[in-house]
Protein backbone atom coordinates (compact mmCIF):
# COMPACT_ATOMS: atom_id res chain seq x y z
CA UNK A 1 0.00 0.00 0.00
CA UNK A 2 0.99 3.08 -0.47
CA UNK A 3 1.44 4.99 2.53
CA UNK A 4 2.17 8.81 1.79
CA UNK A 5 0.72 11.15 3.51
CA UNK A 6 -1.16 14.54 3.21
CA UNK A 7 -1.27 16.83 5.77
CA UNK A 8 -4.71 18.80 7.59
CA UNK A 9 -5.16 21.76 9.93
CA UNK A 10 -7.99 20.45 12.17
CA UNK A 11 -10.17 22.38 13.60
CA UNK A 12 -8.23 22.89 16.65
CA UNK A 13 -5.42 24.67 14.00
CA UNK A 14 -3.06 21.46 14.65
CA UNK A 15 -1.11 20.08 11.93
CA UNK A 16 -2.75 15.96 11.44
CA UNK A 17 -0.92 13.83 8.63
CA UNK A 18 -3.52 11.46 6.68
CA UNK A 19 -2.69 8.73 4.73
CA UNK A 20 -3.80 10.07 0.47
CA UNK A 21 -4.63 6.18 0.06
CA UNK A 22 -7.80 7.39 2.87
CA UNK A 23 -8.48 10.49 1.01
CA UNK A 24 -9.42 7.95 -2.27
CA UNK A 25 -10.80 5.66 -0.50
CA UNK A 26 -13.69 8.62 0.75
CA UNK A 27 -13.76 10.12 -2.82
CA UNK A 28 -14.58 6.93 -4.44
CA UNK A 29 -17.43 5.85 -1.54
CA UNK A 30 -18.62 10.09 -1.84
CA UNK A 31 -18.85 9.82 -5.64
CA UNK A 32 -20.60 6.02 -5.58
CA UNK A 33 -22.94 7.31 -2.61
CA UNK A 34 -24.08 10.24 -5.00
CA UNK A 35 -24.53 8.31 -8.41
CA UNK A 36 -26.49 5.58 -6.50
CA UNK A 37 -28.84 8.30 -5.26
CA UNK A 38 -28.99 10.25 -8.08
CA UNK A 39 -30.29 7.01 -9.93
CA UNK A 40 -32.80 6.01 -7.38
CA UNK A 41 -34.41 9.53 -7.83
CA UNK A 42 -34.37 9.27 -11.25
CA UNK A 43 -35.96 5.32 -11.20
CA UNK A 44 -38.60 6.60 -8.55
CA UNK A 45 -39.89 9.67 -10.75
CA UNK A 46 -39.63 7.08 -14.39
CA UNK A 47 -41.62 4.50 -12.11
CA UNK A 48 -44.54 7.64 -10.61
CA UNK A 49 -44.21 9.99 -13.18
CA UNK A 50 -43.94 12.33 -10.97
CA UNK A 51 -41.12 15.47 -10.62
CA UNK A 52 -42.41 16.03 -6.76
CA UNK A 53 -38.67 15.08 -5.32
CA UNK A 54 -37.01 17.05 -7.44
CA UNK A 55 -39.18 19.86 -6.84
CA UNK A 56 -38.31 20.40 -3.73
CA UNK A 57 -35.67 22.57 -4.62
CA UNK A 58 -37.69 24.10 -7.65
CA UNK A 59 -39.99 27.31 -7.81
CA UNK A 60 -43.15 25.77 -9.05
CA UNK A 61 -45.03 23.85 -6.16
CA UNK A 62 -45.14 19.97 -6.62
CA UNK A 63 -48.75 20.32 -7.19
CA UNK A 64 -48.39 22.15 -10.30
CA UNK A 65 -45.18 21.35 -11.77
CA UNK A 66 -46.96 17.13 -11.16
CA UNK A 67 -49.40 18.58 -12.98
CA UNK A 68 -47.56 19.94 -15.94
CA UNK A 69 -45.58 17.40 -16.46
CA UNK A 70 -48.16 14.59 -16.51
CA UNK A 71 -50.20 16.84 -18.72
CA UNK A 72 -47.19 16.88 -21.50
CA UNK A 73 -46.61 13.74 -21.33
CA UNK A 74 -50.22 12.46 -22.65
CA UNK A 75 -50.45 12.39 -26.40
CA UNK A 76 -53.30 14.63 -26.58
CA UNK A 77 -54.58 14.53 -30.55
CA UNK A 78 -51.10 12.13 -31.67
CA UNK A 79 -49.75 15.10 -33.72
CA UNK A 80 -47.18 15.76 -30.84
CA UNK A 81 -47.91 19.53 -30.34
CA UNK A 82 -48.37 21.51 -27.13
CA UNK A 83 -49.73 24.35 -26.03
CA UNK A 84 -48.66 26.92 -23.41
CA UNK A 85 -51.31 29.51 -23.43
CA UNK A 86 -50.66 32.75 -20.87
CA UNK A 87 -53.06 34.84 -19.20
CA UNK A 88 -55.47 30.95 -19.47
CA UNK A 89 -57.49 32.22 -16.59
CA UNK A 90 -58.36 35.53 -18.64
CA UNK A 91 -61.51 36.32 -20.67
CA UNK A 92 -59.93 35.20 -24.27
CA UNK A 93 -57.17 32.75 -22.93
CA UNK A 94 -59.81 30.90 -21.79
CA UNK A 95 -61.95 30.71 -24.49
CA UNK A 96 -58.49 29.60 -26.63
CA UNK A 97 -57.64 26.99 -24.09
CA UNK A 98 -61.17 25.50 -23.95
CA UNK A 99 -61.47 25.33 -27.62
CA UNK A 100 -57.48 23.45 -28.15
CA UNK A 101 -58.48 20.95 -25.28
CA UNK A 102 -61.92 20.37 -26.78
CA UNK A 103 -60.53 19.46 -29.88
CA UNK A 104 -57.61 16.91 -27.87
CA UNK A 105 -54.49 19.52 -27.70
CA UNK A 106 -51.97 19.12 -24.75
CA UNK A 107 -52.85 22.50 -22.73
CA UNK A 108 -50.90 24.24 -20.27
CA UNK A 109 -52.32 27.75 -18.86
CA UNK A 110 -50.52 29.75 -16.80
CA UNK A 111 -51.71 33.24 -15.15
CA UNK A 112 -51.08 35.24 -12.35
CA UNK A 113 -54.37 35.91 -10.89
CA UNK A 114 -53.52 39.59 -10.06
CA UNK A 115 -56.65 41.26 -8.53
CA UNK A 116 -57.31 44.35 -11.45
CA UNK A 117 -61.07 42.87 -11.37
CA UNK A 118 -61.86 40.42 -9.03
CA UNK A 119 -60.36 37.33 -8.92
CA UNK A 120 -63.39 34.89 -8.47
CA UNK A 121 -64.07 34.95 -11.94
CA UNK A 122 -60.53 34.20 -13.08
CA UNK A 123 -60.60 31.20 -10.83
CA UNK A 124 -63.98 30.05 -11.53
CA UNK A 125 -62.41 30.10 -15.27
CA UNK A 126 -59.69 28.17 -14.23
CA UNK A 127 -61.29 25.50 -12.64
CA UNK A 128 -63.33 24.69 -15.58
CA UNK A 129 -60.25 24.45 -17.56
CA UNK A 130 -58.90 22.21 -14.65
CA UNK A 131 -61.85 19.77 -14.98
CA UNK A 132 -61.26 19.52 -18.90
CA UNK A 133 -57.80 18.42 -18.53
CA UNK A 134 -56.10 21.58 -18.77
CA UNK A 135 -53.50 22.87 -15.99
CA UNK A 136 -53.58 26.48 -14.99
CA UNK A 137 -50.15 27.35 -13.11
CA UNK A 138 -49.97 30.14 -10.97
CA UNK A 139 -47.19 32.11 -12.37
CA UNK A 140 -45.69 35.60 -13.01
CA UNK A 141 -44.07 35.94 -16.26
CA UNK A 142 -41.75 38.57 -14.57
CA UNK A 143 -40.52 35.33 -12.46
CA UNK A 144 -37.48 33.88 -15.10
CA UNK A 145 -37.08 30.85 -12.67
CA UNK A 146 -39.89 29.54 -12.56
CA UNK A 147 -41.29 30.07 -16.26
CA UNK A 148 -37.55 28.34 -17.10
CA UNK A 149 -38.68 25.29 -15.09
CA UNK A 150 -42.22 25.32 -16.60
CA UNK A 151 -40.22 25.06 -19.93
CA UNK A 152 -37.98 22.25 -18.80
CA UNK A 153 -40.89 20.19 -17.80
CA UNK A 154 -42.76 20.83 -20.43
CA UNK A 155 -41.21 21.39 -24.30
CA UNK A 156 -44.08 23.76 -25.94
CA UNK A 157 -44.49 23.72 -29.52
CA UNK A 158 -46.55 27.09 -29.59
CA UNK A 159 -46.86 29.83 -27.53
CA UNK A 160 -50.36 31.84 -26.81
CA UNK A 161 -49.49 35.07 -25.25
CA UNK A 162 -52.73 36.70 -23.96
CA UNK A 163 -51.41 37.69 -20.42
CA UNK A 164 -51.59 41.50 -20.18
CA UNK A 165 -52.15 44.00 -17.99
CA UNK A 166 -55.21 45.17 -19.38
CA UNK A 167 -57.83 48.59 -19.63
CA UNK A 168 -57.41 51.80 -20.59
CA UNK A 169 -58.01 54.37 -17.83
CA UNK A 170 -56.37 52.25 -15.11
CA UNK A 171 -53.36 52.85 -16.50
CA UNK A 172 -53.62 56.33 -15.12
CA UNK A 173 -53.79 55.05 -11.44
CA UNK A 174 -51.10 52.01 -11.86
CA UNK A 175 -48.84 52.84 -15.06
CA UNK A 176 -46.32 50.67 -13.73
CA UNK A 177 -48.06 47.74 -14.30
CA UNK A 178 -48.54 47.61 -18.01
CA UNK A 179 -45.03 48.18 -18.17
CA UNK A 180 -43.73 45.19 -15.90
CA UNK A 181 -47.06 42.93 -17.26
CA UNK A 182 -46.49 43.69 -20.82
CA UNK A 183 -43.40 44.67 -21.47
CA UNK A 184 -41.08 43.24 -18.78
CA UNK A 185 -43.01 40.02 -18.77
CA UNK A 186 -43.24 39.25 -22.80
CA UNK A 187 -39.28 39.99 -22.74
CA UNK A 188 -38.85 37.39 -20.26
CA UNK A 189 -41.42 34.57 -22.01
CA UNK A 190 -39.80 35.47 -25.00
CA UNK A 191 -36.03 34.72 -23.40
CA UNK A 192 -37.14 31.16 -22.13
CA UNK A 193 -38.64 30.68 -25.42
CA UNK A 194 -35.46 30.90 -27.18
CA UNK A 195 -33.89 28.84 -25.10
CA UNK A 196 -35.68 25.98 -25.70
CA UNK A 197 -34.91 23.59 -28.68
CA UNK A 198 -36.58 23.59 -30.87
CA UNK A 199 -38.03 26.81 -30.46
CA UNK A 200 -41.90 27.39 -30.14
CA UNK A 201 -44.10 29.79 -32.32
CA UNK A 202 -45.28 32.42 -30.73
CA UNK A 203 -48.88 34.09 -31.17
CA UNK A 204 -49.56 37.09 -29.27
CA UNK A 205 -52.55 39.80 -28.55
CA UNK A 206 -51.93 43.50 -29.41
CA UNK A 207 -54.90 45.58 -29.65
CA UNK A 208 -56.54 47.80 -32.13
CA UNK A 209 -55.38 50.60 -29.51
CA UNK A 210 -52.08 50.70 -30.73
CA UNK A 211 -53.92 52.33 -33.55
CA UNK A 212 -54.53 55.35 -31.38
CA UNK A 213 -55.41 58.79 -32.80
CA UNK A 214 -55.25 57.40 -36.59
CA UNK A 215 -58.32 59.11 -38.46
CA UNK A 216 -57.67 56.57 -40.99
CA UNK A 217 -61.11 54.11 -41.20
CA UNK A 218 -60.94 51.01 -41.01
CA UNK A 219 -57.61 50.33 -39.55
CA UNK A 220 -55.17 48.69 -41.83
CA UNK A 221 -52.42 46.35 -40.53
CA UNK A 222 -50.06 49.22 -42.71
CA UNK A 223 -51.34 51.93 -41.05
CA UNK A 224 -48.82 54.46 -39.28
CA UNK A 225 -49.01 53.41 -35.50
CA UNK A 226 -46.91 56.30 -34.11
CA UNK A 227 -49.87 58.08 -31.89
CA UNK A 228 -50.79 56.18 -29.06
CA UNK A 229 -53.78 57.51 -26.90
CA UNK A 230 -52.95 55.65 -23.86
CA UNK A 231 -50.24 53.57 -22.15
CA UNK A 232 -52.16 50.43 -22.91
CA UNK A 233 -51.89 51.08 -26.40
CA UNK A 234 -47.97 52.19 -26.29
CA UNK A 235 -47.16 48.79 -24.00
CA UNK A 236 -48.97 46.54 -26.80
CA UNK A 237 -47.29 48.67 -29.68
CA UNK A 238 -43.72 47.90 -28.04
CA UNK A 239 -44.41 44.52 -27.58
CA UNK A 240 -45.10 44.16 -31.28
CA UNK A 241 -41.83 45.57 -31.63
CA UNK A 242 -39.91 43.54 -29.62
CA UNK A 243 -41.60 40.62 -30.76
CA UNK A 244 -40.04 41.75 -34.10
CA UNK A 245 -36.87 41.51 -32.73
CA UNK A 246 -36.81 38.07 -31.35
CA UNK A 247 -37.70 37.18 -35.22
CA UNK A 248 -35.20 39.08 -36.78
CA UNK A 249 -32.04 37.90 -34.51
CA UNK A 250 -33.27 34.43 -33.24
CA UNK A 251 -35.73 33.76 -36.33
CA UNK A 252 -38.85 32.90 -34.10
CA UNK A 253 -41.61 32.12 -35.59
CA UNK A 254 -43.91 35.17 -34.74
CA UNK A 255 -47.85 36.33 -35.38
CA UNK A 256 -49.23 39.29 -33.81
CA UNK A 257 -53.12 39.52 -33.64
CA UNK A 258 -54.28 43.17 -33.13
CA UNK A 259 -57.94 42.30 -31.13
CA UNK A 260 -61.02 44.90 -31.52
CA UNK A 261 -63.21 45.35 -28.79
CA UNK A 262 -63.79 41.80 -27.73
CA UNK A 263 -67.02 40.68 -25.83
CA UNK A 264 -69.13 37.56 -24.42
CA UNK A 265 -69.73 35.14 -22.12
CA UNK A 266 -66.78 35.01 -19.18
CA UNK A 267 -66.43 38.22 -20.19
CA UNK A 268 -64.35 40.79 -18.52
CA UNK A 269 -66.17 42.63 -15.30
CA UNK A 270 -63.87 46.18 -16.43
CA UNK A 271 -65.47 46.45 -20.20
CA UNK A 272 -68.39 48.11 -21.46
CA UNK A 273 -71.14 45.19 -21.92
CA UNK A 274 -70.38 43.29 -18.60
CA UNK A 275 -70.17 46.87 -16.69
CA UNK A 276 -73.23 47.95 -17.88
CA UNK A 277 -75.03 44.44 -17.72
CA UNK A 278 -74.22 44.99 -14.20
CA UNK A 279 -75.57 48.24 -13.89
CA UNK A 280 -79.08 47.34 -15.53
CA UNK A 281 -79.10 44.76 -12.97
CA UNK A 282 -78.64 46.80 -10.10
CA UNK A 283 -80.71 49.82 -11.43
CA UNK A 284 -77.68 51.98 -11.40
CA UNK A 285 -77.03 54.70 -14.10
CA UNK A 286 -74.57 53.85 -16.93
CA UNK A 287 -72.00 56.21 -18.14
CA UNK A 288 -71.85 56.66 -21.84
CA UNK A 289 -69.05 59.08 -22.72
CA UNK A 290 -69.05 61.49 -25.77
CA UNK A 291 -66.66 63.42 -27.88
CA UNK A 292 -66.18 66.77 -29.23
CA UNK A 293 -69.60 68.21 -30.58
CA UNK A 294 -71.60 65.34 -28.23
CA UNK A 295 -69.71 63.03 -30.87
CA UNK A 296 -70.36 59.40 -29.75
CA UNK A 297 -68.37 56.58 -29.20
CA UNK A 298 -68.12 53.55 -31.75
CA UNK A 299 -66.63 50.26 -32.05
CA UNK A 300 -66.02 47.36 -33.79
CA UNK A 301 -66.98 45.12 -31.43
CA UNK A 302 -65.97 41.66 -31.98
CA UNK A 303 -67.50 38.29 -30.31
CA UNK A 304 -65.17 36.27 -28.32
CA UNK A 305 -65.99 33.12 -30.63
CA UNK A 306 -64.55 34.99 -33.81
CA UNK A 307 -62.12 35.81 -32.10
CA UNK A 308 -60.68 32.55 -31.30
CA UNK A 309 -61.55 31.08 -34.52
CA UNK A 310 -58.92 33.49 -35.92
CA UNK A 311 -56.44 32.59 -32.97
CA UNK A 312 -56.92 28.85 -33.60
CA UNK A 313 -55.94 29.91 -37.06
CA UNK A 314 -53.08 31.22 -36.56
CA UNK A 315 -51.65 28.70 -34.66
CA UNK A 316 -52.32 26.09 -36.95
CA UNK A 317 -50.99 28.07 -39.81
CA UNK A 318 -48.05 29.66 -37.80
CA UNK A 319 -44.66 28.43 -39.35
CA UNK A 320 -41.84 26.80 -37.38
CA UNK A 321 -39.46 28.62 -35.54
CA UNK A 322 -35.54 28.58 -36.84
CA UNK A 323 -36.30 26.01 -39.22
CA UNK A 324 -33.74 26.16 -42.49
CA UNK A 325 -36.15 24.53 -44.87
CA UNK A 326 -39.00 26.79 -44.66
CA UNK A 327 -37.74 30.70 -42.85
CA UNK A 328 -40.13 31.44 -40.42
CA UNK A 329 -41.80 34.68 -41.05
CA UNK A 330 -43.55 37.88 -39.18
CA UNK A 331 -47.09 37.81 -39.39
CA UNK A 332 -49.48 40.84 -38.09
CA UNK A 333 -53.28 40.57 -38.44
CA UNK A 334 -56.57 42.68 -37.66
CA UNK A 335 -59.18 40.38 -35.70
CA UNK A 336 -62.11 42.48 -35.46
CA UNK A 337 -65.64 42.34 -36.74
CA UNK A 338 -66.28 45.02 -39.37
CA UNK A 339 -69.32 46.32 -38.02
CA UNK A 340 -69.36 49.84 -36.20
CA UNK A 341 -72.09 50.49 -33.63
CA UNK A 342 -72.23 53.08 -31.30
CA UNK A 343 -72.11 52.44 -27.03
CA UNK A 344 -75.91 53.89 -27.45
CA UNK A 345 -77.06 51.27 -29.72
CA UNK A 346 -75.08 48.48 -28.11
CA UNK A 347 -76.90 49.73 -25.01
CA UNK A 348 -79.99 49.71 -26.43
CA UNK A 349 -79.67 46.24 -27.66
CA UNK A 350 -78.34 44.94 -24.10
CA UNK A 351 -81.16 45.84 -22.20
CA UNK A 352 -83.82 44.64 -24.41
CA UNK A 353 -82.10 41.28 -24.48
CA UNK A 354 -82.19 41.60 -20.38
CA UNK A 355 -85.43 42.80 -20.44
CA UNK A 356 -84.27 45.55 -18.44
CA UNK A 357 -84.65 49.14 -18.73
CA UNK A 358 -80.99 50.79 -18.33
CA UNK A 359 -80.58 54.15 -17.32
CA UNK A 360 -78.11 56.07 -19.24
CA UNK A 361 -75.79 58.75 -18.47
CA UNK A 362 -73.66 61.10 -21.30
CA UNK A 363 -70.81 62.79 -19.89
CA UNK A 364 -67.78 64.23 -21.47
CA UNK A 365 -64.88 61.68 -22.61
CA UNK A 366 -62.00 63.03 -20.47
CA UNK A 367 -58.33 62.52 -20.62
CA UNK A 368 -58.45 58.60 -20.20
CA UNK A 369 -57.09 57.74 -23.38
CA UNK A 370 -59.66 56.54 -25.07
CA UNK A 371 -60.51 56.49 -28.85
CA UNK A 372 -63.65 58.14 -30.58
CA UNK A 373 -63.95 55.44 -32.71
CA UNK A 374 -62.33 51.71 -33.74
CA UNK A 375 -62.80 49.37 -36.95
CA UNK A 376 -60.95 46.48 -38.54
CA UNK A 377 -59.95 46.02 -42.12
CA UNK A 378 -59.42 42.67 -42.09
CA UNK A 379 -58.44 41.53 -45.63
CA UNK A 380 -55.27 40.11 -44.66
CA UNK A 381 -56.63 37.82 -42.19
CA UNK A 382 -59.18 36.54 -44.34
CA UNK A 383 -56.69 35.89 -47.18
CA UNK A 384 -54.25 34.54 -44.97
CA UNK A 385 -56.10 32.40 -42.05
CA UNK A 386 -59.79 32.45 -43.59
CA UNK A 387 -61.09 35.03 -40.76
CA UNK A 388 -64.58 35.46 -41.31
CA UNK A 389 -66.60 36.55 -38.51
CA UNK A 390 -70.46 35.36 -38.40
CA UNK A 391 -71.92 36.60 -35.17
CA UNK A 392 -73.39 40.09 -35.28
CA UNK A 393 -73.90 42.49 -32.22
CA UNK A 394 -77.10 41.37 -31.08
CA UNK A 395 -76.56 37.30 -31.92
CA UNK A 396 -73.10 38.09 -29.49
CA UNK A 397 -74.67 40.07 -27.03
CA UNK A 398 -77.54 37.11 -26.66
CA UNK A 399 -75.00 34.42 -25.60
CA UNK A 400 -73.63 36.91 -23.51
CA UNK A 401 -77.05 37.45 -21.80
CA UNK A 402 -78.07 34.04 -21.21
CA UNK A 403 -74.22 32.80 -19.79
CA UNK A 404 -74.92 36.03 -17.64
CA UNK A 405 -77.74 35.03 -16.24
CA UNK A 406 -76.42 31.64 -15.21
CA UNK A 407 -73.51 32.46 -13.65
CA UNK A 408 -74.66 35.52 -11.85
CA UNK A 409 -78.52 33.59 -11.00
CA UNK A 410 -81.82 34.24 -12.96
CA UNK A 411 -81.91 37.64 -10.76
CA UNK A 412 -78.24 38.77 -12.02
CA UNK A 413 -77.40 39.44 -8.80
CA UNK A 414 -75.52 35.83 -6.57
CA UNK A 415 -72.20 37.52 -6.90
CA UNK A 416 -69.21 36.24 -5.19
CA UNK A 417 -68.06 38.26 -2.20
CA UNK A 418 -64.77 39.81 -4.30
CA UNK A 419 -67.72 41.30 -6.90
CA UNK A 420 -70.00 42.64 -4.26
CA UNK A 421 -69.42 46.45 -4.56
CA UNK A 422 -66.64 46.30 -7.51
CA UNK A 423 -66.44 49.46 -9.29
CA UNK A 424 -64.58 49.49 -12.73
CA UNK A 425 -62.24 52.10 -14.08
Amino acid sequence: MNNRSSTILSPGRRLLSVPVAYWHAAAIFLAVSMFATAFLVIAWIRSTQSTAVVLLVHPLSAKSAASVYKTCASSGSGLGKRYLVTGAAGFIGFHAAEQLRARGDVVVGVDNFNDYYPVSLKRARAQVLADKGVPVVELDLNDQEALQELFRLCSFTHVLHLAAQAGVRYAARNPFAYVQSNIAASVSLMEAMRLQKPMPALVYASSSSVYGLSKRFPFTEDDPVTQPASLYAATKRSLELLAHTYFNIYKMSVTGLRFFTVYGPWGRPDMSVMAFARNIVDGKPIRVFQGPNNTELARDFTYVGDIVNGVMAALDSAPLSADPKSPPTYRLYNLGNTKVHTVSEMVQTLQELMAMKAMVKYQPLGATGDVLRTNANITAAHAALGYTPKTDLREGLREFVKWYFEYYGSDGKKRPADEVGYVPD
